[in-house]
C-alpha cells in the first residue's frame, strides 16, 4: 500500500477543522431516541445544475436522482403508480391524488435517509462576488451578498425538494441559516438539531443545504455541504454515506485529462493520512484543482470531510448521480469487497480495509 505525499494536503485541512466535541452548543433534541440511520446522501451542486450557466437545474439528472432515492428507500419492489407530494399549481396538473390513492403509494422507509446539497450555479456567484465567504458583515456590499447568496441557495433547495417530493419522497427543505446554525473560523461552533431530529422521527427526508450564515468570528461565511455532512456524520452516525458527483469519483489528476486513473480506494489512517489502496499506482502524485468561484473549497474539502467521516468507522462512496453505479451505493449494495464492475471511489477507515484484506 503506497502512501500519497500529495495527500498531506487533506491531512493539514483537517487539522485547521477539530473534531467538534458535544457541547451545549449542540441541541441533540431526542436524537438518542432516533432509529439507527441508514444514509445520508450528498448531492453534488455540480451534478444537479449546469454549471456553466447561473442558476439552472439539470432537470435530468435531478429526476433520475430523485427516482433513485424512491428506489433505495422502498421497503419492497413495487410497480405501483406513484402519487406525488407537489400539488403546485406550476405544474400544469391541478389534479391532486386522493387519500386512497396514497394508501396504494409503494412503501418507503424514508426515516432512515437525511439529504444534504449542494449549491453548483445557485449561490456560489453572488456569494464569490460580494466576498461573504470572507466576512464584513457590516459592509453594505457583503450584507447585500448575504442577501443575494441566501435567496439563491434556498431556491435551489426548493426545486430539489419538490424533485423529491414529485416522486413522493416525503421531504422537508431545512435551512442552516433558519433552523440556527453559525460558526467559528467557518467551523461549525452551534447547531441545533432538535428540528432535525423531529423531522427524521416523523418520517420525512430532511433536506439541508450549504448556506450562507453567521460566523462568531468574522461576521459571516459559506458553510459548506460538505461540511454539514460530516458534523451530522458524527452526530447520527449512518451505515454509510454517499457523494453524488458529476465524475465517477475521485482521480489521480483532474477527470479532464486523457490520462487521469479512477482511484477505486482510498484508506484512512488514525492520523488523517490517506493511503490509495486500488488501484496500486507508479507516481505518488495526486492533483486536485478548485474552480476560483468556487468559495466552499471544492473536490478537496469534499475529501478531506469524506476522509473525517471514514475515520469514524463509515464509509464513504464517492460516485456519479443518475448511473448504475449511484443506484447501487444508494442501496447499500456496495459493502465490505468491491464489485470490479462498479465505478466509483469508496473511501473507509483503514482498520476496516485491513479487515477485509
Amino acid at each position: 500500500m503506497e502512501k500519497q505525499k500529495s495527500m498531506e494536503m487533506g491531512k493539514q485541512q483537517q487539522q485547521q477543522q477539530p473534531e467538534e466535541e458535544e457541547s451545549s452548543h449542540y441541541n441533540r433534541g431526542g436524537l438518542n431516541n432516533l432509529p439507527p440511520l441508514r444514509c445520508i446522501v450528498k448531492l453534488g451542486g455540480a451534478a444537479i445544475t449546469c454549471k456553466h450557466e447561473i442558476e439552472k437545474t439539470n432537470e435530468e439528472n435531478l429526476r433520475t436522482v430523485s427516482s433513485q432515492l424512491r428506489q433505495a428507500m422502498m421497503t419492497e419492489s413495487s410497480s405501483a403508480k406513484v402519487s406525488g407530494m407537489d400539488w403546485s399549481k406550476g405544474l400544469g396538473n391541478l389534479e391532486v391524488p386522493t387519500a386512497d390513492d396514497f394508501e396504494k403509494n409503494p412503501m418507503l422507509n424514508a426515516g432512515n435517509f437525511v439529504i444534504v446539497h449542494g449549491a453548483g450555479s445557485f449561490g456560489h456567484f453572488q456569494a464569490s462576488r460580494s466576498g461573504v465567504h470572507k466576512g464584513g458583515l457590516q459592509l453594505p456590499f457583503v450584507k447585500a451578498g448575504f442577501v443575494a447568496t441566501r435567496i439563491s441557495v434556498t431556491s435551489l433547495n426548493l426545486e430539489i425538494v419538490r424533485a423529491l417530493a414529485r416522486e413522493g419522497i416525503p421531504s422537508v427543505g431545512m435551512s442552516p441559516f433558519a433552523c440556527g446554525w453559525s460558526t467559528w473560523e467557518r467551523n461549525i461552533a452551534h447547531a441545533d438539531i432538535s428540528q432535525l431530529s423531529k423531522t427524521i422521527d416523523c418520517g420525512f427526508v430532511p433536506v439541508l443545504h450549504g448556506d450562507a450564515v453567521f460566523d462568531d468570528l468574522q461576521g459571516c461565511t459559506i458553510l459548506s455541504g460538505d461540511v454539514i455532512i460530516r458534523h451530522l456524520a458524527q452526530l447520527l452516525h449512518p451505515k454509510y454515506v454517499v457523494f453524488l458527483t458529476d465524475v465517477l469519483g475521485v482521480y489521480d489528476r483532474p477527470p479532464q485529462d486523457s490520462n487521469a486513473v479512477l482511484l477505486k480506494e482510498i484508506a484512512v489512517d488514525e492520523d488523517g493520512s490517506w493511503s490509495i489502496v486500488k488501484p496500486i499506482l507508479e507516481t505518488n502524485k495526486v492533483e486536485i484543482r478548485v474552480a476560483s468561484h468556487d468559495t466552499t473549497g471544492g473536490m478537496a474539502t469534499k475529501i478531506s470531510e469524506a476522509a473525517m467521516i471514514a475515520k469514524l468507522g463509515i464509509d464513504v462512496y464517492i460516485v456519479k448521480a443518475g448511473t448504475s453505479h449511484s443506484l447501487r451505493a444508494l442501496t447499500g449494495e456496495i459493502t465490505r469487497s468491491i464489485p470490479d464492475d462498479w465505478l466509483g471511489t469508496v473511501i473507509r477507515f483503514s482498520k476496516q480495509t485491513n479487515a477485509t484484506d
